[in-house]
Order: C-alpha cells, then sequence, then structure tokens
C-alpha cells in the first residue's frame, strides 16, 4: 500500500499557475508584452491600444511572424539563416514579374484575372522551395557551415532581386493577390465572428482531446475546473481579440467606393468593421500547421531529437543530411508566403523590401524562447516573439523615438533576452 496522507497537503502547496501547468516563461513574456502595451498606450494617451493601432499591428507583425515560425526548426537545430530577407525579396520579385510581365505577355492573363494571384502565388513558393532546399544540400551534404551558406545568399538573392526587376518598383500588383496584404483583404464583421467561434472552440476541443489521450494513457490530468479555467481564458482571448478587430470602422468614404462598385447606395449612417484580415487568417493556419508538425509528426521528433543530440539522432538512424535539407526548403516556403504578405501590404515590389528582416525573425523566434543552443522552441513563442518586436518598434515610432534609437532598443533587448533565457535554464535545470 502507498502511503496518500501527504497527498492532500503537496497539492494545498500548489499554487494556480502549478494547477494549471502554465509555462512560466510565457507567463513571464506575456507579462512583459502587457507591461510594454500599457506604457506605451499612457505616453500616446490612449492611441497604442487603440482598435486602429492594434489592426495595424496585427497586419504589421504577420511578414515577420510567419519567417518566425520556420526559424525555430533551423535554429532549433543548431542552425542559422541570415538570407530570410534577401529570399524575400527575390520571391516578392519573381511575383511581381510574374503577374505584371511574364502571365500578361506569355498566357494572356492579365492584373485581376482570377487566376493569376494563384498561379503567382504557386510559382513563388516553388521557388523559395527550391532555393531553401539549395541552402539545406550545401550545408547537409557539403557540410559548409549554415552561417556562410545563409551569409552568401543575403548577398546573393538580395542582388538578384535587383536584376529581376532592374532595381525598379513593380506594381501595381493584381487585387486579389493584394488581398493578403491586410487592410485589402478582410473578413468582415459577421465572418470575423464566425471564425471567432470556430477557433474557440477548436481550441476547447483541442485541450479536452488532449485531456481524453492523457487519462487513456494513465498519465496525470489537471482538475476538471483548471481545464474549465483555461477554456474559458482561451474563448475570452479570442473573441476578444476579434472584438478589437471588428471595432475599427471602415472610413465612410471607402464605404461609399465599396457600394458604388457593386452599383448600390450606402444607407445613411451605416458602418461597419473590417474584421480579421486574411493575412492574419493565413498565420493563424501556418501556426496550426506548424504546430502539428512539431507535436504530432515523425519530422517534428527528428527535427528537435537532432537538435537536442544530433550525433545521437545520426546514431539512431535518423538522416540528418536529409533532414537539413528539408528544414530549409520549409523555410523557403515560409519566405515566399511571407514575400506575398509583405508586397501585398505595400501593394507593389520595391527594393528594399524584406530589409533587415533577417535579424527581426532571429530576434523574434531567440525572444520566444527558442534556444541557440537547439533542441528547444515553440511556435507559439516565436509568433508572441515577433509581436513584442513589432509592439516595440511600433511604440516608440509613435512616441517619437528617432530610427537609429529604436535600432539600439531592439539590439539590448535581444541580448537582454537571451541572457533571460540562460539564466532561466540554468535555474530551471538546477531544479530538475
Amino acid at each position: 500500500m502507498t502511503d496518500t496522507s501527504s497527498a492532500p497537503h503537496s497539492q494545498k502547496k500548489k499554487n494556480l499557475v502549478d494547477v494549471l501547468e502554465l509555462d512560466t516563461r510565457l507567463l513571464g513574456m506575456i507579462g512583459a508584452f502587457i507591461i510594454l502595451c500599457i506604457g506605451f498606450n499612457l505616453f500616446t494617451d490612449g492611441r497604442f491600444l487603440s482598435a486602429r493601432n492594434i489592426f495595424n499591428l496585427t497586419i504589421q507583425t504577420v511578414s515577420v511572424a510567419i519567417m518566425a515560425t520556420g526559424m525555430v526548426f533551423v535554429i532549433v537545430t543548431r542552425h542559422i539563416d541570415l538570407s530570410v530577407g534577401s529570399l524575400l525579396a527575390t520571391c516578392s520579385a519573381v511575383m511581381a514579374v510574374m503577374q505584371t510581365d511574364i502571365l500578361p505577355n506569355m498566357l494572356g492573363l492579365g492584373l485581376n484575372n482570377p487566376i493569376t494571384a494563384p498561379v503567382t502565388i504557386v510559382v513563388g513558393v516553388l521557388v523559395g522551395v527550391a532555393i531553401g532546399a539549395f541552402n539545406g544540400w550545401l550545408i547537409g551534404y557539403l557540410t559548409v557551415p549554415a552561417f556562410i551558406v545563409t551569409l552568401g545568399g543575403l548577398l546573393v538573392w538580395r542582388n538578384v532581386a535587383w536584376y529581376l526587376t532592374s532595381g525598379q518598383t513593380i506594381g501595381p500588383l493584381d487585387q486579389n493577390f493584394m488581398k493578403f496584404g491586410g487592410i485589402n483583404g478582410t473578413l468582415g464583421e459577421t465572418w470575423s465572428w464566425v471564425v471567432g467561434v470556430v477557433l474557440a472552440l477548436a481550441a476547447i476541443a483541442a485541450l479536452f482531446s488532449s485531456r481524453r489521450n492523457k487519462k487513456a494513457h494513465d498519465f496525470p490530468v489537471k482538475p476538471l475546473w483548471a481545464e474549465g479555467l483555461l477554456a474559458a481564458i482561451m474563448s475570452v482571448a479570442i473573441l476578444g481579440f476579434v472584438w478589437i478587430l471588428n471595432s475599427y470602422d471602415i472610413p465612410s468614404r471607402r464605404l461609399e467606393r465599396l457600394f458604388e462598385a457593386r452599383g448600390e447606395v450606402m444607407p445613411e449612417g451605416f458602418t461597419t468593421g473590417y474584421g480579421i484580415p486574411i493575412s492574419v487568417l493565413l498565420l493563424i493556419a501556418i501556426a496550426i500547421v506548424m504546430t502539428l508538425v512539431a507535436k504530432r509528426t515523425r519530422l517534428g521528433r527528428y527535427i528537435f531529437a537532432t537538435g537536442g543530440n544530433p550525433d545521437a539522432a545520426e546514431l539512431s538512424g535518423i538522416n540528418t543530411r536529409l533532414l537539413t535539407v528539408k528544414i530549409f526548403a520549409i523555410m523557403g516556403a515560409l519566405c515566399a508566403i511571407s514575400a506575398v504578405v509583405a508586397s501585398a501590404r505595400l501593394a507593389n515590389h520595391s527594393n528594399d523590401i524584406g530589409t533587415l528582416d533577417e535579424l527581426r525573425v532571429i530576434a523574434a523566434a531567440v525572444i520566444g524562447g527558442t534556444a541557440l543552443a537547439g533542441g528547444i522552441g515553440t511556435i507559439h513563442g516565436a509568433i508572441l516573439g515577433a509581436l513584442i518586436m513589432q509592439s516595440l518598434q511600433s511604440g516608440m515610432a509613435m512616441v517619437g523615438v528617432d530610427a537609429p534609437f529604436q535600432n539600439i532598443v531592439v539590439g539590448a533587448v535581444l541580448v537582454l533576452a537571451v541572457l533571460v533565457d540562460i539564466i532561466y535554464r540554468k535555474r530551471t535545470g538546477a531544479r530538475t
């Protein structure tokens, strides 16, 4: 027989964080983000947390956040990719030339043709995958260090993009293509609420599905009230986010033009919100897919096993060379998707698109808890890191901080994030 007399006593000592089994590092990041937002909101007289600024902040974060999800896999396997900003520029240039020159001249598909945007995006993603796989081949099979390969790629692909467009800004772009940019493509209030409810129900279902799986395999589970509290928190967060985006009303002049385009007259006093941008919905879909890959697939297990101990992974039969090619191919595909979002938001391709994005992406992943030593990282952490980075830059711009000092602060925050991560891991490692 086992002595259970001390069980109630040990349970009483548990605080709410322990009972809910929350990641204290993630809570710290969320707390820092909340303090950051409140601080900037005070200094900007409430403009920072306005519905308009939150809407703009979300669409500005998407491009870097998408690439940051791929950078997690790269860094987890003890590599680095300094070429993501330049790769984004090359994919953007290819897609801009495709929809404004190649498709109209070769296939007679002009701008705003229903097929133009899908074909353009497919070609751009294929280019990104090919370049990423090539980088992975150089690193995995020819054993050239990732730092050198991607540093060379930073220079090569930035200038390839310049030659593809002869150094010119290409625009305007296809209207359907630009729907991925943010303000030109949103779901509207009704469909945003529908999507919000679906996401909330899906999150609750995933939570209780995980609980059932744990019970089926005799793993310890949280109290039912704790699961319910987590479900309530997630639902409030999702629906609250939808409510904020719906609160940003479309300007009346823009609404009038939309009604005129449909041959209708706008009712007097009519107002409606933008709702969820399609680009944000794209980020959510990518985050879900990348999380499932990381946690539920053989590829994800191989990635984290290789990052934890490359030699042991290779000895256990994992083809680490091919794995490297796959990881960088995924990174290339995500760079291409980010190129769609970035160029669609600008409504054109410009030579400086993606400049310094490699630093922002790496910073987002590291601030989000991805260990540079490899083996540890989360998709949601990288997205939160991207949001913190963008909030920091946007807040400083709204306050009136000079651009050079903004970069100083961002650099200092990156170093501080790594230092905090090192201290945190040492302390938690000592306790375990």
